[in-house]
């Protein structure tokens, strides 16, 4: 059998296409062609024995768990094993990475500190159709203020005709405009359309200029290699529930450069964030933790943190970031050769000329996502075309009734992300085989 055939782990459960309702699928009791992590990591056996072992000693030791744990996982130090599996995934030192809270509250945590415009220098550079809670994130900073948005965020779209930005288009913006922004703040990888944006580059021509650089890392951590540390990066955000597996709403993450320890304390100080050697005797007077731990305000959800642990535990194993790519590359560069294979695929130069200017209703597809490996991540974004002709919902639920389980966003895209933990060739030949009858039904 082909290495692609074989998922890194078999630690992870997988819905049967009966719990999904895959209606046109015989063996109702076979596991699901899962290709939702880039939404919705699976769950791992290691994750639910971990967080189990929590539920027991929580009911058999209660508060003295915090300090008194039959495992050696007393919960006032629980983080301290997640801590350096967590720096080891985006390429930094212990002290300058932190699990906690949520992807967009520690955005504003890093915003509040990391964003302070001038009358010379004030706009946040990021691109078009950021997912929306940055996007809110963006004009609430902006408010505070008290900019006007449409003057204070500076979104770049792509080229007319094309889907994804171009690395030159940022840096002569970047060159232009470098002057006049005062942060740089992109996704690692877009949600959209799946595009991996060279950050390593785009860091270095903003640190030239003078501007703060920031990386929501939502869609590229766990997915592709980072080098935060390495990059000079100024602070990066990132939730923990794609592709590192951590559950629904799980605990998120943060860095911060240790450039910036003595200089960006801690603003909105909370108890979390205080040295431990002193937390429990309640000073008045907080004492952070020196670097990203510092930033913690609450005591974290143990349950989350165990859920984590368990993914984290089983993506040391396979040995981190490197083999994960590497897998990763080949994965999605078999789906995309299947996908570009199917009798509907319309090439992206060929989309206007059919569909625009023809006036097309013949059902069909594109992919949005670039061609280039080094340009994206576990994800193929699939544009169901005629655009706005209301084909993807029909489509997209017609795959579910395969049991295939991609993302669909309105209007008209389906994204099929496979993840390499324990994605297989054989998940993306079914996503090829079941779109082509999906649409074949239209």
């Amino acid at each position: 059998m082909s290495p692609l055939n074989i998922a890194l782990s078999s630690e992870f459960v997988r819905p049967t296409n009966a719990q999904i309702g895959a209606k046109l699928q015989a063996d109702q009791d076979a596991g699901c062609t899962y290709l939702c992590g880039n939404s919705l990591g699976l769950m791992s056996k290691r994750s639910k024995t971990l967080v189990e072992e929590e539920l027991d000693i929580w009911g058999t030791r209660a508060v003295v768990g915090h300090f008194s744990h039959p495992l050696n996982r007393p919960w006032v130090e629980y983080i301290d094993n997640l801590t350096p599996l967590m720096a080891e995934v985006v390429g930094a030192n212990e002290k300058e990475v932190v699990v906690m809270a949520t992807l967009t509250s520690n955005l504003h945590l890093m915003m509040d500190s990391f964003y302070k415009p001038t009358p010379e220098r004030f706009k946040i550079l990021c691109e078009a159709k950021a997912f929306p809670s940055d996007q809110y994130a963006f004009t609430s900073q902006a408010l505070a203020h008290g900019l006007d948005p449409k003057e204070a965020i500076l979104e770049l779209s792509p080229r007319e005709g094309e889907y994804t930005l171009r690395e030159e288009d940022i840096l002569r913006i970047l060159q232009e405009q470098g002057s006049s922004i005062a942060l740089v703040l992109f996704s690692g990888v877009q949600y959209y359309t799946g595009q991996l944006f060279p950050m390593e580059i785009i860091t270095k021509k903003a640190k030239e200029q003078g501007c703060i650089c920031g990386w929501d890392l939502a869609h590229a951590v766990g997915n592709v290699p980072l080098k935060l540390h390495d990059w000079d990066v100024d602070f990066a955000v990132w939730c923990t529930y794609k592709y590192l597996n951590s559950g629904p709403g799980g605990i998120a993450g943060l860095f911060m450069h240790e450039k910036w320890n003595s200089i960006e304390r801690p603003k909105f100080a909370g108890w979390w964030g205080h040295e431990l050697a002193t937390r429990f005797k309640m000073p008045p007077t907080f004492s952070p933790i020196n670097g990203a731990q510092g930033f913690q305000q609450s005591n974290p959800s143990v349950l989350a943190l165990a859920s984590l642990l368990g993914s984290l535990e089983v993506l040391k194993e396979v040995g981190m970031m490197e083999p994960i790519r590497e897998r990763s590359l080949q994965l999605t560069g078999a789906l995309e050769k299947l996908l570009m294979g199917s009798k509907y695929y319309v090439s992206p130069s060929d989309v206007s000329q059919k569909y625009e200017k023809s006036g097309s209703t013949a059902p069909g597809f594109t992919i949005i996502t670039p061609t280039e490996p080094s340009c994206r991540g576990a994800q193929l974004s699939l544009l169901i075309l005629p655009m706005g002709s209301g084909l993807m919902q029909k489509v997209f639920d017609s795959l579910v009734s395969y049991g295939v389980i991609g993302d669909e966003r309105q209007p008209d895209v389906i994204r099929l992300a496979p993840a390499p933990l324990y994605n297989t060739l054989i998940d993306c030949e079914n996503a090829a085989k079941f779109l082509e009858l999906a649409i074949d039904l239209l």
